[in-house]
Parts: structure tokens; C-alpha cells; sequence
């Protein structure tokens, strides 16, 4: 089967499918028991991610148990600072901690590190390749620069992201430089997971909603800009899919600047703006979270609003932002099931 054959590439290419395809981003995690007994297996969250063994089997656990449109690769957006030398870390209850922005800090980043350092998450992607079901569409992804620079300013999330808002009207120059740095070493990223049996990529920019509109246009539509054109000058037939959480006012001025094939839309997306926006490009989502959490009517009704609202387009089923760790996997298959049975 060619790749463009498969489901949500057709759906990404334009066609209107019914019932749309369907899957749920981190679909690997920690809401599948079977998740939580591999991840035992590493010392830490960054060893998981760098291990294909461990990374190809989670991967392919929702598509085992779900059999999902699509699997996406099993990684972490904070292998790209950490493949050209930025200092990160994963702790415990925390999540990941960068060491505080600095000139001396990005001086001695290194991008002809990353394609060493990165070889074991691209292995991971030649193995799903060669172990998914045929008709599975593989996606792979990397995080937005701004998004993955927000946890830099300060070294770790603050609410809001305060301080990478701050720090970004403080010094932009300072912060422009590690965003070119990110920028760079994305465009290479996305080209190996593309090579390496990715069908189309995603980039996550979690963040992008709290910026200002000159913050919105300089960090996250000129970066990911500048991600989707490196990318397309390599592999010109590359599909490449954009989430700019939180940003559905924006959300014609980020396609049409950009150049995304197609646009995830998160849970507060209006209905009128969700269907202009699937007028110009297919569009992914955008169940709550909270209602596959929640299951029973709520879930039901979730699924079938979206369903019979952007139905009548392209669209790519899957929730508005990551499934959260306390989802149960029943109502996983409950959603999948509803999906999959409509009329």
C-alpha cells in the first residue's frame, strides 16, 4: 500500500471520509496499564524516548489494542534541544527542567550533534514502519520552537507561561537565537523521521496561545514558517499537519502564513471557525479531553457533535489536546467504537 492510500493521508490530501479516521494524540501513555509496565523499564523519561525497543513497543500498544488510523512516534519534543547540547532533564512530578537561558548556553550548542544523537529515535521510526499494520498511517512530529523554548526562559513551566512572555520582551534577542537554533535543528528532525518511513509530521505548539498578536506572528508563525519551507525545499511532498493550541482567532492568518497542509484544532475551537477553517484545509480533532475522562452521554455526545458538525469535510477524528493519564482505556474503545459505528 502506497502511503497517500492510507486513511488519514487521504483525508490529509483533501478527501472527505466517512466515518473520518480517527486517533488521539499521546495515545502512548500512561492511561494503558501496559504503558505503565514498559516505562518501569528505563531509569528515566529521556532514556525511554532513546531506547527503540522500549519506544517501538509503546508505540504500537494503541494500535494493538485500539487499531487506530494512525500511530504517532513515541518520543518527547526535548529531544531536539538535547540532541544539539541544551541541558535537559526530566523530574519526577515536575516534568521536564531546562537550565535557565543564557548567551554562554547557546554558544556552545552544536548542531552536528543531533543526527548522532538522535539515531535511536529514528531507528524507532524504522521499526513502527516495518511493524505497523500497512493500512496504519505513521505520523512523526517535533515541537514548535516557541513551545519548546517556554520551558528554557526560566528552566522549567510557569503558569501562563509568564516568563517566557517576559523574557521574550526583556531580550528577543537572545531568544531568537535559540529559536533559530531549534529551527534548524527541527527542519533536519522532521526530513530523517520523513525518510525513515513517516508518512507526515505534526508540530505541537502547546503554547501558542498565550502570546500577544506581534508575539504570535514572531514566535510561533515565522518559526513553524520556517520549519514547514525547510522541510517542502527537501521533501516537497511532505505532509505536514499544525497545532497552534488555543489560537482559533488566529487560525487563518497561521494556516495561510505557514503553509501547514492541515490544522489540529484543541476543544475550544468555535464551530463557526472550525468549519471556515475546513474550507481551506483538513482539519484534526477536537474532542475535550475532559469528556473521554468523564465517558458515558458526555462522551457520547462530544463525539457525536463533532461528527455531525465537521462531518461534511475533512476531517481527521482525535481530541483537542493530549489524552490525560487519568482517562479509561474503556472509554477509549467506547469513543473508537462510536467513531467507527456512525451512520
Amino acid at each position: 500500500m502506497k502511503s497517500e492510500d492510507r486513511s488519514v493521508m487521504r483525508v490529509l490530501a483533501g478527501e472527505k471520509l466517512w466515518p473520518p479516521p480517527i486517533w488521539m494524540m499521546r495515545q502512548a501513555g500512561r492511561y494503558l496499564p501496559e504503558y505503565r509496565e514498559v516505562r518501569k523499564q528505563a531509569k528515566n523519561f529521556l532514556e525511554f524516548c532513546y531506547n527503540p525497543d522500549l519506544a517501538t513497543e509503546v508505540t504500537l500498544q494503541p494500535i494493538r489494542r485500539y487499531g487506530f488510523d494512525a500511530s504517532i512516534l513515541f518520543s518527547d519534543i526535548f529531544v531536539v534541544p538535547d540532541a544539539i547540547g541544551y541541558p535537559v532533564r526530566f523530574e519526577e512530578g515536575r516534568g521536564p527542567v531546562l537550565e535557565p537561558l543564557s548567551s554562554h548556553l547557546i554558544d556552545q550548542l552544536d548542531q552536528a550533534k543531533a543526527e548522532d544523537h538522535l539515531k535511536p529515535v529514528i531507528e524507532t521510526v524504522s521499526r513502527l514502519r516495518r511493524d505497523l499494520p500497512v493500512e496504519t498511517t505513521l505520523l512523526g512530529f517535533c515541537g514548535a520552537p516557541w513551545t519548546v523554548a517556554c520551558y528554557s526562559v526560566a528552566g522549567h513551566t510557569t503558569p501562563d507561561q509568564t516568563a517566557a512572555r517576559i523574557g521574550s520582551y526583556r531580550d528577543p534577542e537572545l531568544l531568537g537565537r535559540f529559536i533559530d537554533h531549534l529551527i534548524t535543528a527541527s527542519i533536519a528532525y522532521l526530513v530523517r523521521q520523513l525518510d525513515a518511513g513517516a508518512d507526515a509530521v505534526q508540530i505541537f505548539d502547546t503554547w501558542a496561545g498565550v502570546l500577544d498578536d506581534a508575539g504570535f506572528r514572531r514566535w510561533s508563525i515565522e518559526p513553524t514558517k520556517a520549519i514547514v519551507s525547510g522541510v517542502k525545499a527537501q521533501r516537497p511532498n511532505a505532509k505536514i499537519i499544525g497545532f497552534p493550541k488555543a489560537s482559533s482567532a488566529r487560525l487563518k492568518l497561521f494556516i495561510e502564513e505557514t503553509g501547514v497542509d492541515a490544522i489540529g484544532l484543541d476543544w475550544t475551537a468555535p464551530d463557526s471557525i472550525a468549519l471556515d477553517i475546513q474550507k481551506r484545509v483538513p482539519i484534526q480533532g477536537n474532542l475535550d479531553p475532559m469528556r473521554l475522562v468523564a465517558g458515558g452521554p458526555a462522551l457520547d455526545e462530544g463525539v457525536d457533535h463533532i461528527l455531525e458538525t465537521l462531518g461534511n469535510g475533512p476531517l481527521i477524528f482525535n481530541l483537542g489536546h493530549g489524552v490525560t493519564p487519568d482517562a479509561d482505556p474503556d472509554n477509549v474503545a467506547r469513543m473508537v467504537e462510536r467513531v467507527r459505528g456512525a451512520k
